[in-house]
């Protein structure tokens, strides 16, 4: 395997050609090592289900959003999977929750990046377009963005 020059080295060549192959509204889910992502990914759009070994969630949103523009025509750019009601979130859980807003603003400061819960999550995943699966062992370490588009100076589109 060939690397390029400026293209983040975990992403794999399955993975680029999915973020390539998604479209203005796509949604992609990045998803713990927990996460039912075989049986998810067979209900999405491509059926793709990748496995980025070695990386954890913040890692991976870090890569993916270095070349994924975000859509900020919807209210929501981001979503992350939350406790059900009742369910308190563990301290392992803020901290890669934490974490993934950081990688995410680095690179689209701009970004809604507001909760789902759990099983809303779920069924929202299995409408994405494909499910990319990190090492995350933190719980909750789950998020689904939705592709946006380009703008002239090479940046996210923001109306």
């Amino acid at each position: 395997m060939g690397l390029l020059k400026k293209i983040p080295p975990i992403l794999t060549p399955d993975l680029l050609h999915v973020l390539r192959s998604m479209g203005h509204g796509d949604k992609l889910c990045v998803c713990d090592c927990n996460f039912p992502a075989a049986e998810v990914a067979s209900k999405t759009t491509s059926k793709k289900h990748i496995i980025l070994s070695g990386v954890d969630l913040p890692q991976a949103l870090d890569s993916i959003c270095d070349l994924l523009p975000l859509d900020f025509f919807e209210e929501r750019q981001v979503g992350y999977m939350s406790p059900q009601e009742g369910v308190e979130l563990p301290k392992e859980g803020q901290e890669v929750l934490d974490l993934m807003k950081e990688s995410i603003h680095k690179h689209s400061p701009k970004a809604k990046v507001e909760p789902i819960e759990r099983f809303s999550f779920y069924d929202e995943a299995r409408t994405c377009f494909a499910v990319v699966q990190t090492l995350e062992r933190r719980p909750y370490g789950n998020a689904i963005l939705t592709k946006g588009c380009i703008g002239p100076d090479g940046n996210d589109l923001v109306p």
